[in-house]
């Protein structure tokens, strides 16, 4: 048994010394690219690298004035956006980034699956991806309750009350993320925390092995064009990505001056404001638990998420059974539908 799981294991991660060195050398520049890529929907893939990037550098500028408490968070923010010299600038950037990363991931991930990219042997490379959108909607959600607004504070205390219904370890998880039977100065500290170090450094890690996947297997071709020809990623697909970083850097800073984030009112506990919403890649979910049970709608989520990271091997064994049945298009399709649906009728109901 254990044979058969490192020859698996092999297939998947063929871990290379002589050629992982040479790789590194060339830093990745003479990686073979498909033709089919010379579309610059395909730029997408270095997308959110560009932009995680762009939140670091911003998120450590933020941090020389932004106070983790109760009493000061909100009027730090305050602060940065009021007074410091281009520091509206600064955490416009930052939001905006996080904002166009989900949507960059989200787009990527949705070419690879109807493209069928994570088929074998690189489906540990779909669940690092999964993984990594995971991460970064956490990152937002914890960024989100920095600035203990009224909107953020209430926000991050129905959507941590969700995280109670996750059989077995809800508890025990709510306990630890708030530090206390209520949203606190404890909560801010420990989502601070979480935000700026741990979370970070774990997409971080995600996106390394997420790239030395790719180095390994190569970039996917598309079905029945496995044959097709390659150019290397530098000079052109190298351009593409600087490219991309010049415009990404352009449309963010109009984002931050043209829609600045707003600072709403300070958190208050005493008084719940009439509609409580969490930010928009969170409507979705937001919505669909107004129209079913919240601890149903807990078990449909962890179902959808548990079905969205082992896609890969559930797809290979429904080709097997039926080799006609395109259930990616289908699945696909249907999800992109729901998501798009329950976010616009939350945005337009409320």
């Amino acid at each position: 048994m254990s044979g058969k799981v490192k020859e698996w294991l092999m297939k998947r991660v063929p871990f290379n010394q002589e050629k992982t060195s040479k790789a590194m050398s060339k830093i990745f520049l003479e990686e073979p690219i498909p033709k089919q890529m010379k579309n610059w929907y395909y730029a997408l893939g270095a997308t959110p690298l560009i932009l995680f990037g762009f939140m670091v550098v911003t998120g450590i500028l933020l941090t020389f004035y932004y106070i983790p408490s109760s009493d000061k968070a909100y009027d730090s923010v305050r602060y940065i956006t009021e007074e410091v010299s281009m520091g509206h600038w600064i955490r416009g950037i930052h939001r905006w980034a996080s904002n166009l990363m989900v949507i960059a991931i989200i787009l990527h991930m949705v070419r690879v699956f109807f493209t069928r990219g994570y088929r074998k042997p690189r489906e540990l490379n779909w669940i690092v991806g999964i993984l990594m959108l995971g991460v970064t909607l956490t990152l937002c959600f914890t960024g989100y309750s920095m600035v203990y607004n009224q909107l953020s504070y209430w926000a991050t205390t129905v959507g941590t009350n969700m995280i109670k219904e996750i059989p077995l370890v809800g508890t025990t998880i709510l306990g630890f993320l708030r530090g206390g039977e209520e949203v606190s100065s404890n909560t801010l500290t420990r989502f601070f925390n979480l935000h700026i170090g741990f979370l970070p450094t774990l997409l971080f890690i995600l996106i390394v092995i997420h790239i030395v996947f790719i180095r390994m297997h190569g970039v996917s071709k598309l079905e029945g064009y496995e044959n097709e020809e390659t150019y290397s990623f530098y000079p052109e697909h190298f351009y593409h990505t600087i490219i991309v970083t010049l415009f990404l850097l352009t449309f963010i800073s109009a984002l931050a001056v043209i829609l600045p984030p707003g600072l709403g009112e300070p958190a208050d506990p005493n008084t719940t404001p009439a509609h409580v919403k969490p930010e928009w890649y969170f409507f979705a979910v937001y919505s669909i638990l107004k129209f079913i049970p919240l601890k149903a709608g807990i078990f449909l989520m962890i179902a959808f998420v548990i079905i969205a990271t082992f896609w890969p091997f559930i797809d290979d064994m429904l080709r097997k059974k039926w080799p006609k049945l395109k259930a990616h298009y289908m699945i696909g399709s249907l999800t992109i539908v729901l998501f798009l649906f329950f976010t616009v009728y939350e945005i337009i109901v409320y």
